[in-house]
């Protein structure tokens, strides 16, 4: 992550499960979260996002484990994984730092939703939001929520390490084709829950995220059918105040931090 002597970890405690998250620098609140099925850790060993632009940017930064994710704690429950659920968790988040101010919001895939729904159910506590490779949404969706349904109960009948093996045996986009491949951070008993609750989530509706009226940042790569470039272009063209940027190759995702910084950097228009 960058910054690690001034990194602080906390917990807080949110609809039955302690959640985990890690806190540096000092200045305005940033907040991330991270996607599907990996966690703070899985995310800094595979090396690709650097949020040391963002600390140097004066900006305090904080990363949370998502609810089943890496070391925040979850039950088996599938409703507990939606986006609309995971929102919740990000605002109980803003609650327990005491974020009197609005603070910049930033996810990727999963993550993104959660930041969506969040900014859509109280956008008064938000100032920018920064939108990472945002997941396959509305028209697209029903596909990748079937995929889910299927993925959960492999797990189950088979269990974990047969459904990764298959998994393992599926493309990767060539954009990230060397970024280390890691296992799903949610325990087996917890994993068919976070797919199903990823099954029945999407992203809020067009008018919702019309309504919007926060600078954000649409970050996207291309060639990954989980998070197509359809979605990021329609955020950015319904986003009243968005702007848009895809990569095309691995060194071009590496300026994500820096893009990043610069954009929370700017003068409130």
């Amino acid at each position: 992550m960058g910054n690690r002597a001034a990194m602080r970890e906390g917990s807080f405690r949110h609809r039955g499960a302690e959640l985990v998250y890690d806190d540096a620098g000092e200045g305005p609140v940033a907040v991330y979260a991270h996607g599907g099925f990996v966690s703070r850790a899985a995310e800094d060993r595979m090396g690709l996002f650097s949020w040391a632009p963002v600390l140097e940017a004066g900006r305090r930064l904080v990363r949370y484990d998502a609810r089943g994710h890496g070391r925040s704690a979850g039950d088996p429950v599938d409703s507990h994984y939606t986006y609309q659920s995971l929102a919740g968790d990000l605002l109980a988040l803003l609650d327990h730092l005491g974020a009197s101010q609005p603070v910049a919001a930033m996810g990727a895939s999963m993550g993104c939703g959660s930041v969506l729904h969040a900014a859509v159910r109280a956008p008064d506590r938000f100032s920018r939001l920064v939108l990472l490779i945002p997941p396959t949404a509305w028209t697209t969706r029903e596909a990748h929520a079937r995929a889910a349904r299927e993925s959960a109960e492999a797990v189950e009948r088979e269990g974990r390490d047969a459904w990764l093996a298959t998994r393992a045996q599926q493309p990767r986009p060539a954009v990230v084709a060397d970024v280390p491949e890691l296992p799903p951070t949610p325990a087996e008993g917890l994993l068919p829950a976070v797919l199903r609750g990823l099954a029945m989530s999407d992203l809020p509706s067009l008018s919702e995220v019309a309504a919007l009226r926060r600078p954000s940042l649409v970050l996207g790569w291309v060639g990954d059918p989980g998070h197509p470039l359809s979605t990021a272009e329609t955020l950015a063209h319904v986003l009243p105040h968005a702007e848009l940027h895809m990569s095309e190759t691995r060194a071009d995702i590496r300026t994500w931090g820096d893009r990043i910084a610069e954009y929370l950097s700017r003068p409130r228009p």
